[in-house]
């Protein structure tokens, strides 16, 4: 398993981390005051994404509840669509979510369901479909069979986070096929955020998931069914069942005694019809009930791992983003800090992850270049080229890093 990129700690707690490693005090008090300029900067420069999602994703909006001014031509909404995607991407890149690839979601389609429920998926309703994922782990789950007497651990791999893109096809796609689409709009683009889900499941996050019955449960029903069927047939139909073909037997040519049928035997006949008729109808309502029961297993996990939906999801990945981009900035800066001679960007990450390592037993694959971009465009680092032609950096002292930001907040808004 990979490392991840993601900072697994909040905000407030880096803040706090960073600071631990400054000298004294008065150092520490003016590192929580550059911290507090450079979160504002940060957060201003996403509130830009956040409209242009915002805006972006208005035209099918299937949650809007405002009206538009004039209508949106196919057009419109297409390069909106478009645009929308690339931001959507980046914010997730930016949040530190990893796509799931093809690959990876073949072998969830084929693995073993944790949850019991076999689910299919109609491919062809989408035009585009995107999973991303962010924090993995491997987990075990103990899972009961044939009543609970027997008992097996299964091993499995999870994701903290899921976030999903769909993008449905036209209605012309679902004319042509004579389909009603349920809960969505052919055309439209749907975006999901979910918690804690197990990779082998992760076809239940479709829109269009649809319940089946396991091999094993067509087994154990069609096996209830045929042993009562062939008992209700032998006591209750029996005698009637021989009547009749000895009658048509008769009818036939095949049996040369006349067979008589009196009323008494057509009223035993009807009774072990209604009867055998009676048994049919449990028999299918218990498949009905089972699936029922296969559907509320999978609504009641839905329910427990839906974060978000639509436009909420990427005000909920803004943050994720926002707050990923100023924890690794302050990473960066603070290590640099504490460098008298300056660091190269290896020798920076080395430090960052070693650090995480051995004093929090976190693992992770710091974003070493993104941090540095920060940096160097917020004029927090100077460059220079030092050793063995290697770009070393060194990072401003706290007063002078606290002016640039203090400057450039000043400056963000020119109307002159």
């Amino acid at each position: 398993m990979q490392s991840a990129r993601f900072i697994p700690f909040r905000k407030q707690d880096i803040v706090d981390m960073c600071s631990e490693e400054l000298n004294n005090s008065t150092q520490q008090t003016s590192f929580k005051q550059f911290c507090d300029l450079l979160a504002s900067l940060i957060h201003y420069d996403y509130h830009a994404t956040l409209e242009a999602l915002k805006n972006n994703y208005a035209p099918f909006d299937p949650n809007s509840d405002t009206r538009s001014l004039a209508p949106v031509s196919a057009d419109q909404k297409a390069q909106c669509q478009s645009e929308f995607a690339k931001d959507f991407a980046k914010v997730l890149n930016a949040a530190n979510f990893e796509v799931i690839t093809n690959e990876d979601l073949q072998e969830a389609l084929n693995e073993e369901s944790l949850f019991k429920v076999r689910l299919e998926v109609e491919f062809d309703d989408f035009e585009e479909v995107v999973f991303y994922r962010r924090g993995e782990s491997q987990l075990t789950e103990t899972i009961t069979s044939f009543w609970g007497l027997r008992k097996k651990p299964l091993h499995f791999t999870n994701y903290d986070r899921v976030a999903v893109f769909i993008r449905f096809k036209d209605s012309a796609y679902f004319e042509a096929k004579n389909k009603t689409p349920l809960g969505f709009e052919p055309s439209s683009t749907i975006v999901k955020l979910f918690q804690n889900v197990p990779k082998a499941d992760l076809e239940m996050l479709f829109p269009n998931s649809e319940v089946r019955m396991r091999p094993i449960d067509k087994v154990i029903i069609g096996s209830s069914a045929l042993v009562g069927g062939a008992v209700v047939l032998i006591t209750k139909l029996g005698a009637s069942i021989v009547l009749l073909l000895a009658l048509f037997a008769f009818w036939g040519g095949f049996r040369s005694e006349a067979v008589e049928m009196t009323q008494q035997h057509f009223i035993t006949f009807a009774i072990g019809m209604g009867v055998f008729g009676s048994f049919i109808f449990k028999e299918w309502s218990k498949f009905k009930n089972r699936k029922i029961k296969f559907m509320k297993a999978l609504s009641d996990n839905l329910y427990f791992k839906n974060l978000d939906n639509n436009a909420g999801v990427f005000h909920t990945l803004i943050d994720a983003a926002e707050e990923e981009d100023i924890k690794e900035a302050l990473l960066a800066y603070t290590f640099l800090l504490k460098s008298e001679s300056g660091l190269s960007a290896q020798m920076l990450d080395e430090q960052i992850e070693h650090w995480f390592k051995s004093k929090y037993q976190c693992v992770l694959d710091f974003e070493i270049s993104d941090a540095l971009e920060k940096l160097v465009r917020m004029r927090l680092v100077t460059c220079s080229n030092e050793i063995e032609g290697n770009e070393v950096y060194s990072a401003l002292s706290l007063e002078h890093a606290k002016t640039i930001l203090d400057e450039r907040w000043d400056n963000l808004f020119q109307y002159n």
